[in-house]
Order: structure tokens, then C-alpha cells, then sequence
């Protein structure tokens, strides 16, 4: 049998020729989409601690309420994916997308509002719904209207764009932060619009995403097929429906690929939230070394050690970034040249081999610059990866649905897991390990291999379409 002539000629061209001007309309507004989301979370991240300061009035009651405002933002983050989830299945990509941005928009904007610690909690949860809901909204829309060779590529590369998100985020906090509006508002504790607000009043500038996708961004063809077959299924008595929690659970098929996407976001999501709980200690602890040993550096004052230290991590921070988005990059590229059960492979062990070495060698302060975004680049590949093979694995009726609840399932186990990371440092301190946090961090490094553990019950998807 001769070979396609279309198909060979299409192999040939780079995939980004192969989409039309509303296939870039989608994935730039999916990209922004999640981006924003992103955005959004750094936002919270820095302007935490000024908030409970400034709302509490008590300094030495930050900390315990930071952790109850993250632990909040969190749950609603987890809770917001499953409800969304669902709800992408059964009222339509394009909706649920719009619901997820208006929501996260909405709240943010309310949390510079905030006069007491525990109204800000509540935006915070809020927020939350919407931040959860947002990503498996994105990914299930862009995978359903991308072409098949195409679709690895637009999802890896809108994935790596959420590093952007995460880096404007910091750009703009270090702008705003610092500032101040004197609006004399009776609302507000001192009458003083602090930066802090500043930044929640410009995350909500995302709900204007809002107009461009009600107005031009329609349903994909497979979701309205997959709705008027499930109309037509129920009208003769079969038993089929969007989004259900009982199919999903029952079908043998879709119940491995959930827990095979399940195990895969854990083994990824609690290295990630492990790492990055202790790296900032990492550089912290090489710099203090350093200092020690090399008293000429004229950091033997603890308030000009702390300044460096703060410094450099937000230098490196940064770096960790740029290394992330350049991990999604590259996993995008290799999974669509390898397939996706060998890219994952790769990524977990060179995750596992990095985290190992660095934790366990890093201690000159130049090695920062080279192996914190070194770090960033391998921790993250694998989420390029989640972007594009979670779409992969289920039916278009239950896409939306799936996607959710491997990534947000996953969410509550890494929350189960990086509660107990002090309690590993204690372990290790208590048996009397030099630099307790280092051995901490090399035997959660094992996750990694967890994970690939997990890979001989994946399916391969690579240039493969979607499911229905």
C-alpha cells in the first residue's frame, strides 16, 4: 500500500504551519488563560506577609496565619479543579474557562479590599476555586481543537508559558510593592492603599479575557458531538452522561488511566513543593558556609548575611524560573520525537539525579547561579508533560473530568506529603545528620523513581488522536 501523499507532506511541516488563525486565536487566549492564573499565585505569594502585617497589626502572628491563608488557597485550589472539572464535561470548555477566569479575577480583585485577616482568608479560598479550575479548562479546550501532530506542541509550549506568569509576577511585585496610595478610605486600617492591594486590584485585570472568549471562541466540535450522543443515549434509555464520577470509576480502562495520572502528578508535584520548600534554605545555608569560610567577603554581620541572602535567592529564584519554562520547552520537543511514556522516563531520572546531586553537593555560592535553575529546569519538565499527555487518556466526555482529577487528586496527596517535610528534617536532625534539611530533601528525591515506576502501565498516546 502507497503512503498518504497528504499525510507525508504534512509530516514535513513544521506544526505551527498547520494551524489557522483561530487555532492561534485559542491557544493565545488558553496561554493568557493560564498564564494569568499563574500570575495570580505569585502575586499571593509576595504579597502575603505585608497583607497579615498590615491586617493584623502583629508581626509575630504572620507566619501561623500565612500558613492558614496558604492552606485555604490550596484547598480551594484542589476543591475549584474538581468542581470545574465536572462542570467542563457537562456545560462546555469555552463556559467553564470564562467561569474559571471570572473567578479568580473577581476574588483577587476583593482580597486588595481586605480589612481583616480573616475576610482576606476567605478571598483567598475563593480565589482558589478559580485557580484550580483553570488549568484542566485550558489544556481540555486547547487539546480538543488542536490538530493531532500539532496538539503536543501548542500544550507544551502554553505550559511553558505559565513560566512567564510566575516572572512577571515578580517584575511587577517589585514595582508595586514598595508603593503607596493615600486614598483616605474610613475601609482601610490606616487609610493608605499599600502596594499589596496595588497588585490583588491588577490581577484583576484578566477578567477582560472574558469578552474575547464569549464573543469569538466556540465550543470544540468533539464536545458538542460527544453532548448530542450523550442526549441520544439517555432518550433511549442507555445510561450515558457528561462528566460522571460513577463511569469513570466503574470502566476498568479510564479507571487505570486515572490512577496512572494520579500517581504520575504525585511523584511530579510532591518533588516540586518538596524542593521548593527547601531550596531556599539550600542557599541560605551555602552562602552562610561560605561567609564563614571566607571572612575577607565582609558578611561576618548577621544583618549584611541576611540582605546577601536575600539577594541572591531572589536572583536565583528568578534563574529557576527561566529554567522552568525551559524544561517545558524541552520536554515538548523530546515527547514528540520519543512518545511520551520514554520522555517522562527521562525527565523523572534526570529530576531525581539533579535534586541528589545538588542537595548533596552544592556549597560554593557561584554553583548557585549554575544548579538552582538547573533544578527549575528538570522539576519542571515533567508539567509540560501533564499538559499534554492528561488530555490524551480519556474520552472527550469525560476529558475534562479526568484531567481535573489527576491533577487536583494529586494536589491533596502532595499537600498530605509536603505537610510532614519539617517532620523529615526533625528525623534527620534528631539522628544526628549534619545539615538535617539535605538529607531531607535526597530521600524525597526518590519520589522521582517513583515515578518512573509508575510508566510500564501508562499507555503511549504519541500520534495518537484524542479518544471519544
Amino acid at each position: 500500500m502507497s503512503a498518504d501523499p497528504v499525510a507525508s507532506t504534512t509530516a514535513n511541516v513544521p506544526w505551527y504551519r498547520e494551524l489557522s488563525g483561530y487555532h492561534w486565536f485559542v491557544f493565545i487566549v488558553c496561554t493568557l488563560a493560564w498564564m494569568f492564573d499563574c500570575l495570580d499565585q505569585r502575586f499571593f505569594v509576595l504579597a502575603r506577609g505585608r497583607a497579615l502585617e498590615e491586617l493584623l497589626g502583629n508581626p509575630e502572628q504572620v507566619k501561623w496565619y500565612g500558613s492558614v491563608a496558604t492552606s485555604l488557597l490550596l484547598i480551594g485550589w484542589a476543591t475549584g479543579g474538581l468542581i470545574f472539572g465536572v462542570m467542563g464535561d457537562r456545560l462546555g470548555r469555552t463556559k467553564t474557562l470564562m467561569a474559571t477566569v471570572g473567578a479568580y479575577s473577581l476574588f483577587t480583585g476583593l482580597s486588595a479590599l481586605s480589612v481583616a485577616w480573616w475576610d482576606f482568608c476567605l478571598y483567598r479560598f475563593l480565589t482558589g476555586l478559580g485557580i484550580g479550575g483553570a488549568f484542566s479548562a485550558a489544556v481540555t479546550l486547547l487539546a480538543e481543537e488542536m490538530p493531532t501532530r500539532a496538539r503536543p506542541h501548542a500544550l507544551g509550549l502554553m505550559q511553558a508559558l505559565s513560566a512567564i506568569g510566575n516572572i512577571s509576577g515578580s517584575l511587577l511585585g517589585a514595582v508595586f510593592l514598595t508603593k503607596s496610595l493615600s486614598v483616605g478610605w474610613s475601609i482601610l486600617p490606616d487609610g493608605e492603599f499599600h502596594g499589596w492591594r496595588i497588585l490583588f486590584v491588577v490581577g484583576m485585570l484578566p477578567a477582560l479575557l472574558i469578552v474575547p472568549m464569549m464573543l469569538y471562541i466556540r465550543e470544540p466540535a468533539s464536545w458538542l458531538a460527544a453532548r448530542e450522543a450523550a442526549r441520544q443515549g439517555q432518550a433511549a434509555g442507555n445510561q450515558v452522561k457528561l462528566g460522571s464520577w460513577r463511569e469513570m470509576f466503574s470502566d476498568p480502562l479510564w479507571r487505570k488511566n486515572l490512577i496512572v495520572g494520579v500517581l504520575l502528578v504525585t511523584a511530579g508535584a510532591v518533588g516540586l513543593w518538596a524542593i521548593g520548600f527547601w531550596t531556599p534554605e539550600l542557599i541560605r545555608d551555602v552562602l552562610a558556609n561560605s561567609a564563614k569560610a571566607d571572612p575577607a567577603t565582609g558578611l561576618v554581620d548577621a544583618d549584611q548575611l541576611r540582605a546577601h541572602q536575600d539577594e541572591v535567592a531572589s536572583y536565583a529564584l528568578a534563574l529557576q524560573d527561566v529554567g522552568a519554562f525551559l524544561g517545558m520547552i524541552a520536554f515538548t520537543a523530546i515527547t514528540a520525537r520519543i512518545g511520551r511514556r520514554k520522555a517522562f522516563g527521562l525527565s523523572f531520572l534526570a529530576c531525581f539525579i539533579v535534586v541528589f546531586g545538588v542537595f548533596g553537593f552544592m556549597n560554593q555560592e557561584w554553583q548557585i547561579y549554575l544548579f538552582v535553575p538547573l533544578v527549575g529546569f528538570t522539576t519542571l519538565t515533567v508539567f509540560g508533560g501533564y499538559a499534554i499527555y492528561l488530555p490524551e487518556i480519556f474520552p472527550t466526555r469525560l476529558r475534562s473530568t479526568g484531567t481535573s482529577l489527576c491533577y487536583n487528586a494529586a494536589r491533596y496527596l502532595t499537600a498530605i506529603g509536603v505537610f510532614t517535610m519539617g517532620s523529615l528534617t526533625l528525623l534527620f536532625n534528631w539522628l544526628e545528620f549534619a545539615e538535617p534539611f539535605r538529607w531531607a530533601a535526597c530521600s524525597v528525591a526518590f519520589i522521582f523513581l517513583a515515578g518512573i515506576a509508575v510508566l510500564p502501565f501508562a499507555p503511549e498516546t504519541k500520534g495518537q488522536p484524542l479518544p471519544e
